[in-house]
């Protein structure tokens, strides 16, 4: 298997197949691109930036800057996951190349809002999906939702040792992938049923219905689960922790900001000195509300122990339905604005954010806003990290589920639902 990514000096170059022309709407050129610098009729390769170029709808003719090969672009320095220690944050930021996968959900079912766990609504991610979306698909990114109850028994309780060691299998295929892999700590959700289209993820930054440093559990509960957690992936650069999925109608974005602090704080200490944080704003962290909310001036303020912000990235989500909920099969917009006005914020600010879901059903609608999107996300590849989309993993039948994107396997091959092959699939 060819990896997906190379540490070439300190910058990232991911793998990709070369072919004569790009696809619609996938990478044509920029710095490091070693890949198709022309486009399939009617698409034509557009210049974004020095990084990036893009097969976009059109047939006008268009001057791509030949793509230089970058190579130690700091001058030496220690490699982190996607950056050198030896550049500023406006350098190293150019030398990670854009990031996609899927979700692999399952552990993260049956967790009632009430703090109770229904376990016969967990199902195990298959690994053998991981496996193929890199090797056929081209992905390099993985998240692995999982429950806080599952994990521990009560909050700041030490791991339950069966339950760890169900989900550290999955993150053990994860890395065996050599993709990025993200633990993606959550709270509460309803059982999924085919009367259901909710997504089914944890969410609320709760505890049997209580705000973590809000009245419910303390800072230092949460963070307990955190430092456990790096404590056993310190060493592993791929690891990409995710504090919380979704907080939602937080009274005070500040004082949880606080309760971020002391997650980043536990997870530097524990020995993950090196790795991304993702850092979850209010709304359910909605990329459109990140700024209006107040969670980018409040979570802008976490720091690590050292007093920088290296590898501290904001977590956005934003789906593409009438409501923005994620729970239904057609789309009406690519938000394109939403991402372009948060990726001006994010510039200006000299941070990074990255997609962890996004996504819509197995329809033209979707393809088609879905796709263009991920155009947007791909121009402002400067600030946005990469795109997660939800969700393949473990879905029962009878759930009927509106965004499923497990692929069918088909004796030693795969086939794709029609939105990964669309948009998310590289080539």
């Amino acid at each position: 298997m060819t990896p997906l990514y190379a540490i070439v000096g300190c910058a990232i170059l991911l793998g990709r197949a070369v072919s004569a022309q790009g696809g619609p709407w996938s990478q044509c050129g920029g710095q490091g691109w070693s890949g198709a610098t022309s486009c399939v009729s009617g698409y034509t390769c557009v210049y974004s930036n020095q990084w990036y170029s893009q097969c976009l709808p059109g047939t006008s003719t268009q001057v791509t800057p030949t793509p230089t090969q970058t190579s130690n672009p700091g001058g030496g320095g220690k490699t982190k996951y996607g950056m050198c220690t030896s550049l500023p944050a406006s350098d190293w930021i150019k030398v990670v190349m854009e990031a996609a996968g899927v979700n692999m959900a399952g552990f993260d079912f049956g967790m009632a809002t009430t703090g109770t766990q229904d376990a016969s609504q967990i199902l195990t991610p298959p690994n053998e999906q991981m496996a193929h979306f890199v090797n056929d698909d081209k992905m390099n990114i993985f998240r692995l939702p999982v429950g806080w109850q599952f994990l521990v028994d009560s909050p700041g309780a030490q791991l339950n040792t069966g339950d760890f060691a169900r989900y550290d299998s999955l993150v053990q295929a994860c890395l065996s992938t050599g993709a990025a892999c993200i633990l993606d700590v959550g709270d509460s959700s309803s059982p999924i049923s085919s009367a259901q289209s909710a997504n089914g993820m944890l969410t609320d930054a709760r505890w049997n219905g209580a705000i973590v440093g809000q009245g419910g559990p303390s800072n230092d509960q949460l963070a307990n689960i955190w430092s456990q957690l790096a404590s056993k992936y310190a060493s592993r650069s791929q690891i990409i922790f995710g504090v919380m999925n979704e907080p939602h109608d937080v009274p005070s974005i500040t004082t949880w900001a606080a309760t971020v602090q002391a997650c980043v704080n536990a997870i530097r200490t524990a020995g993950a000195t090196s790795q991304i944080i993702l850092l979850p704003g209010n709304d359910w962290t909605g990329a459109a509300t990140f700024v209006s909310d107040g969670s980018f001036a409040a979570l802008s303020n976490v720091k690590n122990i050292d007093g920088s912000t290296t590898n501290l990235i904001f977590d956005v989500h934003k789906y593409l339905d009438s409501d923005g909920s994620g729970t239904h099969t057609d789309c009406v917009t690519a938000n394109v604005d939403v991402f372009n006005n948060l990726a001006s914020t994010l510039r200006g600010a000299g941070r990074q954010a990255m997609v962890t879901e996004t996504g819509g059903g197995n329809t033209q609608s979707c393809i088609t806003y879905v796709c263009q999107e991920v155009a947007t996300l791909n121009s402002n590849s400067d600030v946005y990290l990469g795109y997660v989309a939800w969700a393949a993993g473990a879905w029962q039948p009878s759930w009927n589920y509106a965004l499923d994107l497990v692929p069918t396997q088909n004796g030693n091959g795969w086939t794709d639902t029609s939105l990964v092959n669309a948009c998310f699939k590289r080539t």
